[in-house]
């Protein structure tokens, strides 16, 4: 009896950290894309910091291209307006969203109000050559600014597919059953009547939840597919054997999906992929008698 006890507690140590050791797997990786999104934060706000600079520079470029001194002192108003823009920007928090959308609101403003003094300055003068090279320097640095944007946009682009990625749905426990007339598992394909294939989508607290479109593609032996239609996938259109409607709500969620046989299937080597939202999120090969 006391052995059995033992055996008993053991069993439960050994199931709690099993559970532990999954909980802590989980919040590791939430936390890794918790961290991605701070940082794509974190260069959003960089970017647009850069932004803010590089308009500064263009306004200073532009008072040295005219003389005319109402249009100068508009633009010395306006360069004085995404300087403090600037300033509120770098003492803002990249989490504070509410404050960083409404600078990129006022980014937008100063770029449309910049562009059309630009289309003014160019309609009442012409840049000549000393004054060119006088502000190659400016434009050089307009450059590096431009550099470093560019930089900073492939390294957000990175980081959003990276999020994008552990944001995708996974399907497992592949299983395909050929059924026949009673509803049995058939032995032999040659009787099978139709055709069961079950999967989980897999827990995924980084995905939106929502309505999922899901589709199950059967290959057959001779590598036809069993087809139910077609869908968008890589650029193109591929057939489908049955597809299927789930409310997904971040949780594991069981699917079932049935073709009804009407041809003759051979026996041989069955593929079955899942996909969602353009993604091929499982796979799995099947042997049939």
């Amino acid at each position: 009896m006391k052995k059995s006890w033992i055996t008993i507690a053991v069993a439960a140590v050994v199931v709690l950290a099993g559970v532990a050791v999954w909980l802590f797997l989980n919040l590791q990786q939430q936390k890794q894309v918790n961290q991605e999104m701070q940082e794509l934060a974190e260069l959003d706000k960089q970017e647009m910091e850069n932004e803010y600079e590089r308009f500064t520079m263009q306004y200073s470029e532009m008072m040295t291209q005219i003389n005319n001194d109402s249009i100068v002192a508009q633009l010395t108003r306006e360069q004085l307006r995404t300087q403090q823009l600037l300033e509120e920007l770098k003492q803002t928090k990249a989490a504070d969203a509410r404050e960083i959308a409404r600078l990129k609101k006022e980014l937008a403003t100063v770029r449309e109000v910049l562009r059309s003094y630009i289309r003014q300055v160019d309609s009442l003068n012409q840049v000549n050559e000393t004054l060119r090279s006088e502000n190659l320097h400016i434009r050089d640095e307009l450059a590096a600014s431009n550099r470093e944007i560019e930089g900073l946009a492939s390294e957000k682009a990175t980081l959003s597919e990276k999020v994008a990625i552990a944001a995708q749905l996974d399907a497992t426990g592949i299983t395909m059953t050929p059924l026949n007339k009673r509803n049995k598992p058939a032995k032999k394909m040659k009787d099978c009547k139709q055709i069961q294939v079950n999967f989980t989508i897999a827990k995924n607290v980084t995905a939106s939840n929502g309505v999922r479109t899901i589709y199950v593609r059967i290959q057959t032996p001779n590598g036809n597919v069993l087809n139910g239609g077609v869908f968008d996938f890589e650029d193109r259109q591929i057939e489908y054997s049955m597809k299927k409607g789930i409310e997904y709500s971040g949780e594991e969620t069981a699917v079932t999906t049935y073709w009804n046989v009407n041809e003759f299937l051979a026996a041989g080597e069955y593929r079955v992929s899942i996909f969602s939202e353009g993604n091929m999120i499982g796979t799995k090969t099947f042997t049939f008698k």
